[in-house]
């Protein structure tokens, strides 16, 4: 089964040559397989599969493959060589299901279809729900599909995007939350989660933004809840809180769960759904696997009950690294500092940075680290102390300016258009980019400056696991290249965990007083941060990952009392 799918917002006919319909031997030889109107078009049937017009695309807007017959019909086709869904989870009642894959994978269309949002067209224009039924018929999401489209089975969503909320509504969280309270649950949720609800939407960080509509989710009676990235914008503590409450909160309830932090969704879930196929042209669900094997296929890059291979090597994100004791010469060293922000304030602890070192920095939000950054970039003056800084600093923000540049008025260098996989994006203005995509060029362009110093404020948001290890390898391949030395505030442990030499902790209570403590060995560091939040964490045996104990398990009781919050 051939599969040709055209990039519609990549394809660009006027700034091209037609390069796809002029060297296809198939329009050669007077069979029209490619034409191009508005955007180029290709006749599946009548394709050959020789792949010229993939790689003649100057743009990188077509992908042609061959598929398993066996896959039969997509569940979903986005038009004429649109993307393409095959296979759905498998829906059982009262479990708690993942899904994991790559960005562009058709994860959200997948929550989309479950949530009754979206009707599946079956790869056709359109599809009944009668025959969608039928598609399933002898599989328990035969039943499932009955049950949406009867009203049977009511839905709770949580959105992707929660920084869009504001805009949504303009009123204050409180009232918000009132208004879809159909359980009776939203005390105990406000306080549990620690919500803010006597401010406006607008008025909230993305933070607080996630934590209302993962209440206003769970506050609406529902039979199945679908949660798509809750992770974003909270920090490590908070990440296992609200992942507490929602297995509190769903208990006996079906609960489908998309997310790219593999700790959150360790923790959250009964069975693991991987989907594979290539971003932005299909993507395929595989059989439902237990959480640990599900997560270890992916991390491997294979289905052994499938017999597929989806990766052909493996992520080297979770491997032991080089000697975490930086060896190198000292860079820079700050000096004791104090800043007053309002009512909070951040005291600065002597520390140094070494010569091709990477210090990572872990603490919860709230806590000074982005303060800490902008002293270092100079955005900001201390109160108190002396930095002098005599060298060259490049500074990623967390919150990324967007304007109407385009990505090659931004990023210029080959290897790091390559390294991150934009240079499709070339044409493209920042505006009109995802959150990943804007991310990477972010990342991108700081690399890509002449500096000493490299800071980097939560590179992973956005991203799948994949970017983030692409991310971590650019970063540290160029500190160590270069002779430089980089500085990274993240909430991901894994990608903190890969990424760091040392460590530099910051302690204290959120919104009123913080301080560091470190640098230090990562061991120790990830240590005493972890005893901070009463969570143990012990290695997965076949990959090394991090995996989070269940609270009060015998794994978790053992590894307190050894005082070993982290192996």
């Amino acid at each position: 089964m051939r599969i040709a799918v055209v990039d519609d917002k990549r394809c660009n006919p006027k700034k091209c040559n037609l390069e796809c319909m002029r060297f296809c031997p198939k329009n050669r030889a007077g069979v029209e397989t490619v034409k191009v109107e508005q955007k180029a078009r290709i006749d599946e049937d009548t394709c050959i599969g020789c792949g010229i017009c993939v790689h003649k695309c100057p743009f990188k807007a077509i992908t042609v493959v061959n598929l398993p017959e066996e896959l039969g019909n997509p569940i979903h086709k986005y038009g004429e060589n649109g993307f393409r869904v095959f296979k759905l989870p498998l829906m059982k009642r009262g479990m708690s299901i993942g899904i994991l894959g790559r960005n562009g994978m058709g994860k959200s269309t997948i929550l989309s279809i479950l949530s009754g949002e979206l009707r599946p067209n079956l790869g056709k224009k359109e599809a009944s729900e009668r025959e969608i039924i039928k598609h399933f018929a002898g599989t328990e999401n035969q039943a499932f599909f009955e049950e949406l489209y009867e009203g049977r089975i009511r839905t709770a969503k949580k959105p992707q995007h929660v920084d869009k909320l504001p805009k949504l509504y303009d009123e204050v969280a409180g009232k918000l939350l009132e208004k879809v309270d159909e359980r009776g649950i939203m005390d105990e949720l406000v306080r549990e989660l620690g919500l803010k609800i006597n401010r406006k939407l607008s008025e909230l960080s993305g933070g607080e933004l996630q934590k209302v509509a993962i209440a206003a989710t769970l506050g609406k009676e529902a039979d199945l809840y679908l949660f798509d990235e809750p992770s974003s914008y909270l920090d490590v503590k908070q990440r296992l809180e609200v992942g507490r409450v929602i297995r509190k909160y769903t208990q006996g309830k079906l609960l489908v769960i998309v997310e790219h932090d593999l700790i959150l969704l360790d923790y959250l879930t009964d069975l693991v759904h991987v989907i594979y196929g290539k971003p932005g042209a299909y993507g395929i669900v595989s059989l439902p696997l237990s959480t640990r094997e599900g997560i270890n296929a992916f991390i491997l890059g294979e289905l052994k009950r499938e017999n597929v291979r989806f990766r052909d090597y493996p992520l080297e994100f979770l491997k032991s690294r080089r000697d975490r004791i930086s060896k190198g010469e000292g860079l820079f060293r700050w000096g004791e500092l104090k800043k007053r922000l309002g009512d909070f304030e951040l005291r600065v602890r002597e520390g140094e940075i070494k010569i091709g070192e990477l210090i990572g920095c872990a603490g919860p939000n709230g806590i000074g680290k982005t303060t800490f950054a902008k002293l270092l970039a100079g955005v900001l003056k201390p109160d108190e102390g002396e930095l002098e800084l005599d060298l060259k600093v490049a500074y990623k923000p967390q919150y990324l300016e967007v304007d109407e540049r385009k990505v090659k008025e931004v990023v210029r260098n080959k290897k790091l258009l390559s390294e991150l996989d934009i240079g499709f994006l070339l044409d493209s203005k920042l505006t009109e980019l995802s959150g990943g995509e804007l991310q990477r060029v972010a990342i991108a362009a700081t690399l890509e400056k002449e500096a000493d110093l490299y800071l980097f404020d939560e590179p992973s948001a956005h991203l799948d696991v994949e970017e983030r290890i692409k991310v971590a390898k650019s970063i540290k391949k160029r500190m160590e290249e270069k002779g430089r030395a980089a500085i990274i505030i993240d909430h991901d442990i894994m990608f903190l965990d890969y990424l760091s030499d040392r460590l530099l902790l910051f302690l204290g209570k959120p919104g009123r007083r913080g301080e560091t403590k470190g640098p230090m060995d990562v061991r120790e560091g990830m240590n005493e941060f972890l005893k901070g939040l009463d969570i143990t964490f012990r290695r997965d045996e076949e990959t090394g990952r991090p995996r989070v104990n269940k609270p009060g398990s015998v794994k978790d009781r053992e590894q307190k009392k050894a005082g070993k919050y982290y192996i």
